[in-house]
């Protein structure tokens, strides 16, 4: 993807309204570039249901300097909060539809944030990230408890990273997500890749030979009642202490329990033109990343390949313009046992592929394939479920996704989803398989959101938060029983 024109083309729709705020709106574009690797849309127009029983309402605008990236309820109130990249977290007033700050870096000291999450007892985890000098980052977890006696929020760090390299380029993905387990012990914190599709990333030599490290492309499972716990850039020595939930993870930016308990994670995929996934998350699973990637083979771990006869390669996209697909003959080998395979989806949406034989885009399910799982450059997140069983039966107990990316519902004319439009909303009914996966079938009923980018449920309303536009916050009401 040609980053620079992306820059040119959304300073241009906002340099005239925040002309004073250019730098810092320079820095928002790059966590954007960083977070999902996709471009974000300037359109202002209210998102539209496909059925006549589902009502939108926009609740609240939150654009400021800093962007909005996470929705999160309270889960003993339902009070909503929405989270600022700069760590500015607000509490919404549906009622009146206004939010108010209620804590900033001040208070909980991390700049930067990516991830929120509320346990039952109210505890507030947030995620953020530390630039350091030779091209460096760390993570940081911070937690803020709320004092019985006093009813204060009292700040601490739960982990801290090691020092460990980035990569210089659109693939560093960094901390992001994080979930609490439904007993409120631990808390699940992704830890995204720092390469495309596990190529050599030496930031110019810097790091010679370098991929993936000890602390990238996994998810952590750490205790809710941690101090100041360390996170060594070790593999061996995470797994040692506990800490590794998962592995073979690009970038699950987002998970959710379902109603049944089970934890399921929304799956990023590379610039090739490979699907996007959902995953069921299993303690010790591996899910493939770099070797299988979208349910297929990575082809670069293969001694013979040969990027100018891939038809998966859009030349729109950075990692192609940059070379990063190569022949590589040190490449890792795939480590022993069953890597574990997305969620297979059965149509009738989001479900398109570009062939790898003759590189024509089509539709899996109107051929009857199932497909693993999403159409290509998606950017699936925003996932939640109706654990309480509210909704209409169609719905009930079901699960809901969010699409960053803008696509072409009728071609490929832009650098996203092909013959898909996607930022919308999706519903997912999932049908467990055994004890070995899930299905499902994805069926759109939102759409014309602009980048959205996470969202919460209450009841039977979904409330969805977006990057691009104003940064609306959106109430989706569901058909209930």
């Amino acid at each position: 993807m040609n980053y620079t024109k992306l820059f040119n083309q959304v300073k241009s729709t906002f340099i005239g309204k925040f002309a004073a705020q250019t730098l810092l709106f320079i820095i928002t574009l790059l966590f954007t570039i960083v977070l999902l690797n996709h471009s974000t849309t300037g359109v202002n127009v209210a998102p539209q249901a496909l059925r006549p029983d589902i009502k939108v309402r926009n609740i609240i605008n939150t654009l400021s300097v800093s962007p909005s990236v996470r929705i999160v309820k309270d889960p003993r109130n339902n009070t909503l909060y929405y989270l600022k990249r700069n760590g500015e977290i607000y509490r919404v007033n549906l009622g009146s539809s206004t939010s108010t700050l209620v804590y900033n870096s001040s208070n909980h000291n991390l700049a930067e944030t990516q991830g929120m999450a509320i346990g039952p007892n109210g505890t507030i985890y947030l995620v953020g990230n530390a630039n350091l000098v030779n091209d460096q980052t760390k993570a940081i977890i911070a937690k803020g408890v709320i004092n019985s006696s006093t009813g204060q929020r009292i700040w601490s760090i739960l982990a801290k990273s090691a020092n460990y390299p980035k990569s210089k380029t659109a693939y560093d993905h960094r901390f992001n997500g994080v979930v609490v387990s439904l007993d409120g012990n631990f808390i699940y914190v992704n830890s995204g890749s720092r390469t495309d599709h596990g190529e050599v990333q030496s930031v110019d030599g810097l790091y010679p030979n370098t991929r993936e490290v000890g602390l990238t492309a996994c998810i952590l499972r750490l205790p809710s009642n941690g101090n100041n716990l360390f996170l060594a850039n070790n593999r061996a020595t995470l797994k040692t202490a506990g800490y590794i939930f998962a592995e073979g993870t690009r970038n699950t930016f987002d998970m959710a329990f379902a109603p049944n308990g089970d934890l399921f994670g929304t799956e990023n995929g590379p610039d090739r033109d490979m699907s996007e996934e959902l995953n069921w998350l299993r303690l010790g699973g591996n899910y493939g990343f770099p070797w299988r990637i979208g349910g297929t083979e990575n082809p670069q771990q293969f001694p013979n390949y040969n990027p100018a006869n891939d038809r998966l390669l859009d030349p729109r996209f950075n990692a192609i313009q940059k070379g990063y697909y190569r022949n590589d003959p040190t490449f890792p080998i795939r480590p022993a046992g069953n890597l574990i395979e997305p969620i297979p989806n059965l149509g009738p949406d989001a479900d398109s592929y570009r062939d790898p034989l003759d590189g024509k885009v089509k539709d899996a399910s109107v051929l009857g394939q199932s497909f693993s799982t999403f159409t290509t450059h998606r950017s699936p997140l925003g996932l939640v479920f109706d654990t309480q069983g509210v909704m209409s039966p169609e719905f009930k107990r079901d699960g809901f996704m969010l699409s960053w990316t803008v696509g072409d519902p009728t071609g490929e004319t832009v650098p996203g989803p092909f013959k898909d439009p996607s930022q919308d909303l999706l519903h997912l009914k999932l049908i467990k398989v055994g004890n070995t996966n899930y299905k499902l079938n994805a069926t759109r009923l939102v759409r014309g959101f602009s980048n959205p980018i996470d969202a919460e449920i209450i009841g039977y309303k979904i409330y969805v938060l977006e990057y691009g536009g104003n940064q609306g916050i959106w109430e989706v009401s569901m058909p209930t029983k």
